[in-house]
């Protein structure tokens, strides 16, 4: 279906103003990236409600047709139906692989039966990165390659962007209280961190509320079990500084007209990792929202690296931890499913790779 007309279904569907690069910003922070901890703020006595809408029904009510094509290219996304999938292999003990989503919503924050039983008989918990668990330790080691996170040199955030950028930008920050001159320095993917999330998220995160990752860890080591990481922080950022500025750049400008959608994109999410359908999300995002036609290669280069290379770094960092059995791995939802993603690689590597939770 050529995008001009998925872009006229999109319209129809009341979803303009959801662009891809926007979409993409929001769900790393939701599926991969912990860094947003450090942007959390502080507490309000009154959280704000989530009020997002399940994009799906809307496309369900108004738009049938691409969301057949999105549930069809879903279907054939191989191994992208499970959260759960149970590693063999002769001569060692089970090991778990397990989708996350690094949220607060309690209707995510909690095992599944099947993967509580799981989690419960392993020896040792493997997470993305230990980084969280020590936000001290996190930010001093960030600060030793402060170039990851701020322009050290005399480029600022305001002169990379046009006119109407800046405006854009400028404006939408003064709306959330953030004074644009004291983050002028701020590289976008670290400013995309401060907004990309709605403020029911960040509000129930400043109030201590902990993502499943965070959680699950911090009943590993009350167990006993050994609490192993994949990546660093700094590997994360690495990765996100290792994508063109410009990229980064459009993402935020799009984020930050998002606006209240954010909580759209966020529902959407939950609704899919609610019910397994890890194949939905790409194409979800491919089908539905416009691109711009100029962003599809910053996309593609989007995937390969936030998620396809660091899905290689993933299963060969975790190969040796795997090999003693007895492993519950626990990684974001988007590092399973597709022929090079985790579930497959692990296949490639040997193991009897079975969904668990179907």
């Amino acid at each position: 279906m050529p995008m001009t007309r998925l872009t006229a279904l999109a319209d129809r569907a009341s979803l303009p103003a959801l662009k891809l690069l926007a979409a993409l910003n929001v769900l790393f922070f939701v599926l991969f990236f912990a860094v947003a901890f450090l942007f959390a703020g502080k507490a309000h006595a009154e959280a704000p409600v989530c009020t997002g809408s399940d994009i799906l029904a809307e496309l369900a009510k108004d738009s049938p047709a691409v969301l057949a094509r999105i549930e069809t290219e879903a279907k054939a996304t191989l191994n992208g139906q499970g959260l759960l999938w149970k590693l063999e292999k002769p001569g060692q003990k089970p090991s778990w692989l397990y989708g996350t989503m690094h949220v607060t919503d309690p209707r995510v924050t909690k095992l599944q039966p099947e993967a509580q039983k799981a989690f419960d008989g392993s020896h040792t918990l493997v997470i993305e990165t230990t980084d969280v668990l020590d936000q001290n330790a996190m930010v001093a080691s960030l600060m030793k390659q402060p170039e990851l996170m701020m322009f050290t040199d005399s480029t600022t955030l305001p002169s990379l962007m046009s006119p109407e950028e800046l405006e854009t930008v400028n404006a939408a920050l003064e709306a959330r209280g953030i004074p644009p001159a004291s983050v002028s320095k701020m590289k976008p993917w670290m400013l995309s961190s401060m907004v990309a999330l709605p403020a029911c998220e960040l509000t129930r995160k400043a109030a201590g509320a902990p993502v499943l990752d965070i959680l699950i860890a911090q009943q590993a080591k009350a167990a006993g079990k050994e609490v192993k990481g994949l990546e660093s922080a700094a590997d994360q950022l690495s990765a996100m500084a290792s994508l063109p500025i410009e990229f980064h750049i459009k993402g935020l400008v799009e984020t930050l007209k998002l606006g209240n959608r954010m909580d759209d994109v966020i529902e959407t999410m939950v609704v899919l990792y609610q019910r397994g359908d890890t194949g939905m999300f790409w194409p979800l995002f491919r089908n539905a929202l416009p691109s711009g036609g100029s962003d599809d290669s910053g996309y593609a280069a989007f995937e390969e690296t936030m998620v396809t290379t660091r899905n290689k770094t993933m299963a060969e960092r975790s190969a040796p931890l795997v090999a003693q059995g007895d492993v519950f791995m626990a990684v974001g939802a988007l590092h399973l499913p597709g022929p090079e993603g985790l579930v497959e690689l692990y296949r490639k590597a040997g193991y009897t790779v079975t969904a668990a939770d179907r």
